[in-house]
């Protein structure tokens, strides 16, 4: 089969010159970036051996035709913009959007060379080698120092292209003492498909960004996702993920909190059934002293379907009094499903305080025992104790509107399990 990554394709891509410059860059080393080998630490449990990337092939342009909005998560937002197949088709500001705020292509910014790879200097993957060589224009989110964005950002990714290989990237840059929350909403038809995005986020002295995606494409999409997040001295980040969809969805976070007093946040609520596999790493590298670092992920899995999860805390000799926590739940539904779940612990200094725990289990027997002794049903009182199970993290979410999404979906997932247990029943 003919390879569908040629130099043709990429050079075709619009843009500014620089732009074109660092695609080709990036194409002519493309051969020697290693291919990803589930032998690999990082990828290690993954399917990463089943992915065909010759089965798909990069866009020459957007679709024609646009997604269908989505109102519940738009009301209130400053702008709103729909990326389709990874081409920037709209961008709506708000008349109301403060002054100063930019959210469009980075190449209508007189410095957009330099914001991008700011935070990302060299890809950590083939796959965001490929977004750098194959990818249309980023979108980019500036804040100025002393800006606090009130209402959100809205950013919706669909994929509707049969076959398609689509790479979004975003760049976010929140100044001095700035504040913004940024939604990435990722749907798609039902088609097969391949997405592999990457986010590059700043935050500035005493900034704060709060940064949520909702993942819900269609169950043949292969995704594969990055985040790097660099986060300076009093600043803070908050990062919330919701993984719903896809065949295999795959995202990488690398939070490093850089300056005197940094913290970050991230929370993560995911639900698999039939054969899905859904796969979270995450590296929090604490680099300066007080600094400070929170992660739940809490996850069910019903079916067939696979979960893992591997989590680095490294805390260098100079990140005096971090504190950092890391939790990891899941549930497991049925026999057949599976979750592997590894978080790790990496310290180079004293006077830090790190904690980290996970679990793999079903349904808590004590508790359902509890509920049924009061009459109730057992299927009700196994979704009773799965609702709750995830209301931790719904409270973490940056907007009601998510949260109530979110738990739409998992309620759509649970009356799923609660037909099939009744028909087993």
């Amino acid at each position: 089969m003919p390879n569908p990554f040629t130099p043709e394709s990429s050079a075709a891509l619009p843009g500014p010159e620089w732009l074109r410059q660092r695609r080709g860059t990036v194409l002519a080393g493309l051969d020697d970036v290693e291919r990803p080998d589930a032998d690999e630490e990082v990828w290690r449990y993954s399917r990463i051996g089943e992915l065909d990337l010759s089965a798909f092939a990069p866009t020459a342009g957007p679709p024609a035709s646009r997604p269908a909005a989505v109102p519940d998560l738009t009301a209130g937002a400053v702008a709103v913009v729909t990326v389709s197949d990874g081409w920037i088709t709209s961008v709506e500001v708000d008349g109301g959007a403060p002054d100063g705020l930019f959210v469009g292509p980075v190449g209508e910014l007189p410095d957009g060379d330099e914001l991008y790879g700011a935070t990302l200097e060299e890809p950590v993957d083939l796959f965001g080698h490929l977004n750098r060589a194959y990818g249309p224009e980023p979108l980019a989110i500036v804040v100025p120092d002393g800006l606090r964005v009130e209402g959100h950002v809205v950013v919706h990714l669909h994929v509707s292209g049969e076959g398609i290989a689509a790479f979004p990237r975003l760049l976010v840059r929140c100044g001095a003492d700035s504040g913004v929350t940024v939604l990435e909403v990722q749907t798609s038809e039902d088609v097969e498909a391949l997405v592999a995005s990457v986010l590059e986020a700043t935050v500035g002295p005493a900034g704060r960004l709060r940064h949520a995606v909702l993942q819900e494409l269609s169950p043949r999409v292969w995704q594969l996702g990055h985040q790097e997040v660099h986060v300076h001295r009093d600043a803070g980040v908050e990062l919330f993920a919701a993984g719903l969809g896809g065949d295999y969805a795959r995202t990488r976070t690398d939070c490093r909190l850089l300056g005197r007093g940094a913290e970050g946040r991230i929370t993560a609520a995911y639900f698999g059934d039939r054969e899905q596999a859904l796969d979270y790493r995450t590296f929090q590298e604490h680099a300066a002293p007080d600094t400070s670092s929170e992660l739940l992920f809490k996850g069910a899995l019903d079916g067939s379907a696979r979960s893992v999860y591997t989590g680095l805390i490294r805390v260098r000799p100079e990140a005096v009094r971090t504190r950092a926590d890391q939790t990891n739940r899941n549930i497991k539904l049925s026999p057949d499903a599976w979750a592997e779940s590894v978080p790790n612990l990496e310290i180079e200094t004293d006077d830090v305080m790190c904690s980290h725990a996970s679990t793999v289990s079903p349904v808590d027997e004590d508790q359902r025992f509890y509920l049924e002794s009061r009459g109730v049903p057992t299927v009700v009182a196994e979704r009773l104790l799965l609702e709750g199970f995830f209301d931790e993290v719904l409270e973490a979410a940056p907007l009601p509107a998510l949260a109530d999404r979110l738990a739409a979906g998992l309620r759509t997932k649970l009356d799923r399990h609660d037909t099939l247990a009744g028909s087993a029943a």
